[in-house]
């Protein structure tokens, strides 16, 4: 027996269980001895229709306590159903709307999500195109400047074997002014 079905069963018993001690103790001289015989079968009959009183009352209760554990772990689809049309039915509609309400908000939510994953997949793929182009500009950007660098090392080489040879030349040039000044000077 829950403690709920308990807290409602308990005071019915008891209520039952006061009758009948009220009753005997008004009128105990009317009272005819095959009613001590009645008694135990009354209590027992009070106890059982206590028990079944509060377990009606505590089922629902305990439908809906169950169905919200399951919302809060997770189960979005957990619903209760409730044949009686009572308050309690009243509250298994509310516990029932907002459950398909939460539902509902969790499918946008993960639509959402889905469709900003296609927006963010889509712009990477701009970007990573833009990238790759960027990456392939600077990639024929250093091989027309390693082709540059050779040039130039290609061009100062050879200016340095033309100084190299215009100082040969002029080398060869005053040697051969030398000469023809002492050529000159000879002939004289």
């Amino acid at each position: 027996m829950s403690k709920l079905t308990s807290k409602i069963a308990a005071p019915i018993i008891l209520v039952g269980v006061f009758t009948i001690i009220a009753l005997i103790a008004i009128t105990p001289d009317e009272i005819n001895p095959s009613f001590y015989i009645v008694i135990p079968f009354l209590s027992i009959f009070i106890f059982f229709f206590g028990l079944e009183i509060g377990q009606n009352l505590s089922s629902p209760i305990k439908k809906l306590l169950n169905r919200a554990t399951e919302l809060t772990r997770g189960n979005l689809s957990s619903r209760v159903y409730l044949e009686s049309k009572d308050e309690f039915s009243e509250l298994a509609n509310v516990f029932n709307k907002l459950a398909e309400e939460l539902e509902e908000s969790r499918q946008e939510k993960e639509n959402t999500e889905k469709s900003v994953n296609v927006k963010v997949k889509a712009r990477t793929k701009d970007l990573e195109e833009t990238i790759n182009a960027l990456e392939q500009k600077v990639k024929n950007r250093t091989i027309e400047i390693e082709r540059l660098i050779d040039e130039s090392n290609k061009l100062q080489e050879s200016a340095r074997n033309k100084s190299a040879e215009a100082d040969q030349l002029k080398k060869e040039l005053v040697e051969l002014n030398g000469k023809i000044s002492r050529y000159n000077k000879s002939k004289r």
